[in-house]
């Protein structure tokens, strides 16, 4: 016999959350809804990505979390992806997660906070108790455990402040506490994403197993992206457009979506000169390089 949802709200109150068994459906990306994708990497990051790869297949994870727990070692996988917007962090999760067949548990960042007091730190703790709860059945049913996807963290592994700036600082500072305690005891796979990695917590940085740079794609990369994306380019006009421009795989998907609504709207495929307008186009300048207006003195 088990209790229903509402049965446990009617015995338990508020603490029903903590033997909620089941992950909210909008928040649980399905593997089969993953698109496959091709994706380019520097021959470092391919090395780590592979060893990430493989550490997670079902028959490697189980050996692993054995000899982990044989050795008094924690069992879980937390990994960090860090690096420049646009440089296929999360894309990597979905392709690692479609490649390993996991589901992926997807926390959005801004609905785990609140602005009344204690509901944040209470929802965080949902949410670790719910994917517990989920590997737990699907160790049950003899499936593979979802992975668990913080992305864009920056806001939950950031420096924790002085606790006499306010209430905001405590909430955040309760909160980490909460992250750091359950990195410590999870037994699934862990993967947080985030831009600002100079800001990252000292205390996080040895709760992540796998901590991977991502970087803006090499020549030879970006050359391969960009006759991955338009395969009726030329080579030559591929290495000149990856040699031109400093531009990460989402910026050069960017162009890419330019190019297809520019052949819906005119008919016509654009020519070469006009994909690099596009391309000058695509980075926003900055202050330091802009056209002084007005008078100077």
């Amino acid at each position: 016999m088990t209790l229903s949802d509402k049965g446990r709200k009617l015995v338990l109150g508020e603490k029903a959350f903590l033997f909620e068994d089941s992950i909210n459906e909008k928040n649980l990306i399905k593997k089969d809804y993953i698109k496959e994708k091709i994706l380019f990497y520097s021959e470092e990051n391919q090395k780590e990505i592979d060893r990430l790869k493989n550490a997670l297949k079902e028959d490697k994870l189980k050996q692993i979390q054995k000899r982990l727990k044989d050795d008094s070692l924690p069992v879980g996988i937390a990994v960090l992806l860090y690096g420049a917007p646009g440089t296929g962090k999360t894309e990597s999760v979905m392709q690692i997660a479609k490649e390993t067949g996991r589901d992926i548990v997807h926390v959005d960042i801004s609905e785990a906070k609140s602005a009344w007091f204690g509901e944040s730190e209470k929802r965080i703790k949902k949410i670790f108790i719910s994917y517990k709860n989920a590997c737990e059945i699907a160790e049950r049913k003899n499936e593979k455990i979802p992975i668990l996807l913080f992305n864009e963290a920056d806001a939950i592994i950031s420096k924790r402040k002085n606790d006499t700036s306010g209430n905001c600082a405590q909430t955040e500072n309760a909160i980490q506490n909460i992250l750091l305690e359950e990195l410590e005891s999870v037994k699934g796979i862990f993967i947080a994403t985030t831009n600002l990695v100079s800001n990252l917590d000292p205390a996080f940085e040895r709760r992540f197993l796998f901590k991977i740079k991502f970087e803006n794609p090499s020549t030879e990369a970006k050359t391969l992206i960009w006759m991955n994306k338009l395969s009726w380019i030329e080579e030559q006009d591929a290495k000149i457009f990856a040699k031109t421009y400093d531009f990460s795989g989402g910026q050069i998907d960017n162009i890419v979506r330019k190019i297809a609504m520019n052949e819906i709207i005119t008919g016509e495929r654009p020519e070469i000169s006009e994909i690099h307008e596009m391309c000058k186009s695509e980075k926003i300048e900055t202050p330091e390089c802009a056209k002084h207006i007005g008078f100077e003195f």
